[in-house]
């Protein structure tokens, strides 16, 4: 029962999430990519583009490609398309098409390019992470990325970064040269925003600590930090004195105050501090 009321609580907890980040990539999409015909990749490049030689606003265009490959998704697939991905993509589609209603835009929001360019990559990117630190992704061509991976021996990372490319070039042909390299900048970046957003997520300081007295730190880290420790027995390689070495992972904010409990309560420690964003087990990422 309790196991249940946790899954529960973590369910609903990570669709919060999952809709504050998609609320994130359409404010970022519709205010700042959209008015600016940045067309750096992905199901709204093309929707940007192809909105420019038809009608349709690139809301609807976005709507209808996410639709068209959800459904493939669904026939490739099957349920490994990702309960997380359909629900990211479909509120994703239905956000720009209801921003696009309640507030419509003839124009950009700044006569800054560079500024908005900032934010057209950076908002994104940052919900992107987010969407994959939990199992996620966007939608649109990330299931195309799925169905290559499954079904040829494409590279996919490759083939995808091409179809970006194309886009980008396609851009340059519709509008002008100015919205071609702020797209191909986009392109560039857009990937390093993710990778360094995830990483700083996930990251755990790891500690070495060399001491003569490990018990009150060993007791600090279980009953106050609620970490665990490793602890074995060492020797000093100049006097020759039997040393205890403690080795705890913990999140940033705990990692200060341990630090601190340490130089306060046993000053002659030795502490070695380092970064890690790939920590795997219990209590960490990766454990069922």
């Amino acid at each position: 029962m309790r196991h249940s009321k946790m899954s529960l609580r973590q369910t609903v907890s990570e669709y919060l999430l999952l809709t504050a980040a998609t609320f994130i990539l359409v404010t970022g999409i519709y205010l700042f990519k959209f008015p600016n015909n940045f067309s750096f990749g992905g199901v709204t490049g093309i929707a940007i583009v192809l909105s420019a030689v038809t009608p349709a606003t690139p809301g609807i265009i976005t709507f209808i490609i996410n639709m068209a490959l959800l459904l493939l998704g669904f026939i490739f697939l099957g349920k490994d398309a990702g309960i997380k991905t359909v629900y990211v993509s479909l509120l994703t589609s239905a956000g720009l098409s209801a921003a696009e209603v309640l507030f419509p835009m003839s124009r950009p929001l700044t006569g800054e390019p560079v500024l908005e360019l900032i934010f057209a990559i950076v908002l994104p990117s940052f919900s992107a992470a987010i969407f994959f630190n939990i199992g996620a992704s966007g939608g649109g061509t990330d299931i195309l990325a799925m169905i290559l991976k499954k079904h040829t021996r494409v590279n996919i990372g490759t083939a995808l970064f091409l179809v970006d490319l194309g886009i980008v070039a396609a851009s340059c042909l519709v509008f002008d040269a100015q919205t071609g390299l702020c797209s191909l900048c986009g392109l560039l970046a857009k990937s390093l925003v993710v990778d360094g957003v995830i990483e700083n997520i996930n990251l755990c300081k790891c500690f070495t600590i060399i001491c003569d007295n490990p018990t009150p730190i060993c007791d600090y880290i279980m009953e106050h930090l609620n970490r665990s420790a490793t602890i074995y027995r060492a020797e000093g390689a100049y006097q020759h004195n039997e040393k205890t070495v403690i080795i705890t992972i913990m999140k940033r904010s705990q990692a200060v105050e341990l630090r601190n409990f340490i130089r306060k309560t046993q000053p002659g420690a030795f502490i070695a501090i380092t970064n890690s964003s790939e920590i795997i087990g219990k209590g960490f990422r990766g454990f069922n």
